[in-house]
């Protein structure tokens, strides 16, 4: 294919891609906001605030026996179970982590019916009250969908990962109105201490394409473009006075992540040794998160209308504390049980109440000392996700984006780069890699690099050191060289020209009465397979795989130069390596 129409091709399969993620959130959106009216409005009886920029689609009245809100959650989990672990059963949990291992370990490979599996799974645990958020499950549909178009169009395994991170960033960018940074998470995530820069302009022309498609999806149902999800007090400007007490935000918030992160995947791995069916365990799951939701029922669903309640000054002190205790629990056990839902959101919640505790406690104790409370709601947010999610440029633009508080850059900056460093290798997502070189993708990419690189010549056998024989000696001859040196073919050399290879399987295909006599000019193999010197390494263990041989003759002008072998192969990379290294 002429590589400049393939640019254009790969290009608008990224294109596709980013519309695609658009639709799906939208998607995602429209099943979690009809579920959440089904099952807590209309058999619960509960109705929740909204966050400033989120819209209410569906409101109606149904005529249906209420049912106790506190065991909604299991009827929801035994319902996501059911979709989940009888169609697509890598859509349980909170997804990220599914689609970082298929980009570092399965080719970037995602089965076309998970993005769908995992929106209506997603739905029906939010939906029904279950702690979660749309963060893993719009990232799964999105890097999905990616994968998806990539297997139908034929597209390499590198082209194939580069569409699953940039429709994660679709999916990301589009639901959380946040195109810059839903780009970043999507190449962030995938290592705790390093980027899959490779794909950042394609994951920039995804999430702003999504994005656009999701917000005129807002603007037609709000009437109004509301920008971000949180709206933000006005600030004239930082006092810098305060960047101590930015600083003791972050340190708390990673002392809160190290006790989230642990606690739930002690839970989780509960749950994984219980013996019993994996679609009942979502229902135990929600069956806990309900009895929570009795003492504290502000933790059901997502909980974004009390983060802007809290940004507002308008939540009180004892619902901070106990919505930032039980949103940890509660999650754990939505989650953690296998139930479908993200985990990035209720970080957000976690992370927002103690920005609000850390604020409201200052301001207690040592009266006037910051001029804004509420702000320390928006720095939490930004310095939790930091820590937990190991995304901290990511964590930054995206708070900054969902909130509209662009002036608290320099506040979420300090307390998520304190949270970042002190936090170490904790983490929400355990299929995270530490660096590209880590990963297996890019292990193999590096393999391949440096064979590419390195020519046959350099690493063959020379001819010299190769032991022939003639077309006139006897396959008794080949037999003696064989027991000799161990080796299994030998090429025929004739007037200083190759003529062909015998091995012991031609030999073995000979009568024993036969051997004495037989001739190897009669029996060995004319039809050549040899690289020439000058090819590179890639190309000829290509053709020892697609062969299944173990050693190729190397030409030039007809004329034995060498033999190149798989060991031959790996001792040059070894040794190329090393010097890498150095």
């Amino acid at each position: 294919m002429n590589e400049r129409y393939h640019k254009g091709y790969f290009l608008g399969a990224v294109v596709l891609t980013g519309i695609v993620c658009g639709f799906g959130a939208i998607l995602l959106y429209l099943l979690i906001d009809l579920f959440s009216e089904f099952f807590l409005s209309g058999l619960g009886g509960l109705r929740f605030p909204n966050a400033y920029g989120e819209v209410k689609i569906f409101q109606f009245d149904l005529d249906l026996v209420t049912v106790p809100y506190f065991l909604i959650p299991a009827l929801g989990g035994v319902l996501s179970g059911m979709v989940v672990y009888r169609f697509a059963p890598e859509a349980e949990g909170h997804g990220t982590d599914s689609v970082i291992r298929a980009f570092h370990r399965e080719h970037g490979i995602i089965r076309g019916r998970v993005p769908v599996i995992k929106a209506l799974a997603t739905a029906l645990t939010i939906g029904s009250g279950g702690s979660a958020g749309r963060e893993g499950p719009v990232a799964q549909i999105g890097a999905g969908f990616g994968s998806f178009i990539a297997q139908k169009l034929g597209l390499s395994d590198r082209e194939r990962r580069i569409l699953v991170v940039s429709g994660m960033a679709g999916g990301i960018g589009g639901i959380f109105r946040s195109p810059l940074g839903g780009a970043l998470f999507g190449i962030e995530v995938l290592y705790r201490k390093d980027a899959e820069t490779d794909g950042l302009i394609y994951a920039f022309i995804t999430s702003i394409i999504s994005y656009m498609v999701f917000s005129l999806f807002i603007f037609f149902h709000h009437h109004e473009f509301p920008g971000s999800i949180f709206r933000t007090p006005e600030i004239n400007q930082i006092n810098f006075e305060e960047i101590p007490f930015f600083a003791i935000t972050g340190v708390v918030c990673v002392a809160v992540a190290h006790a989230y992160v642990r606690f739930f995947y002690f839970v989780h791995d509960i749950f994984k040794d219980l013996g019993m069916k994996n679609w009942i365990k979502p229902a135990i799951g929600g069956f806990v998160t309900g009895m929570i939701a009795l003492a504290i029922p502000q933790t059901m669903g997502m909980s974004y209308g009390y983060v802007q309640l809290a940004i507002d000054g308008n939540l009180g002190l004892k619902i901070i504390l106990g919505l930032l205790i039980a949103k940890i629990l509660a999650t754990s056990f939505t989650v953690g049980s296998g139930g479908s839902g993200g985990v990035f959101a209720p970080s957000i919640v976690i992370g927002s109440m103690v920005g609000a505790l850390v604020g409201n406690a200052i301001n207690i104790a040592i009266p006037g000392a910051i001029d804004v409370p509420e702000i320390y709601t928006i720095i939490g947010m930004g310095a939790f996700i930091s820590a937990v999610a190991k995304t901290p440029i990511a964590s930054i633009i995206m708070v900054l984006e969902m909130s509209g508080g662009y002036e608290l850059l320099p506040a979420i900056m300090t307390a998520s780069s304190i949270s970042y460093i002190l936090s170490g290798s904790t983490g929400i997502y355990r299929e995270q890699m530490d660096t590209r070189a880590d990963s297996p993708a890019h292990r193999r990419e590096l393999i391949k690099d440096i064979l590419e690189t390195i020519r046959v010549s350099d690493a063959m056998t020379p001819a010299e050191n190769v032991i022939s024989v003639s077309p006139s000696s006897t396959a008794k001859d080949v037999l003696y060289l064989v027991k000799t040196t161990g080796h299994l073919g030998f090429p025929v050399i004739e007037n200083e020209k190759l003529t062909g290879i015998i091995t012991l399987s031609d030999i073995n295909k000979i009568p024993d009465d036969e051997k004495d006599e037989k001739r190897i000019g009669d029996i060995m193999t004319r039809k050549l397979i040899y690289v020439s010197p000058d090819e590179s390494l890639e190309n000829a263990l290509k053709l020892l795989i697609s062969h299944d041989v173990g050693r190729l003759p190397v030409v030039s002008d007809g004329r034995l130069v060498g033999i190149i072998t798989r060991s031959d192969i790996m001792r040059a990379h070894a040794r190329e390596l090393a010097k890498l290294e150095q």
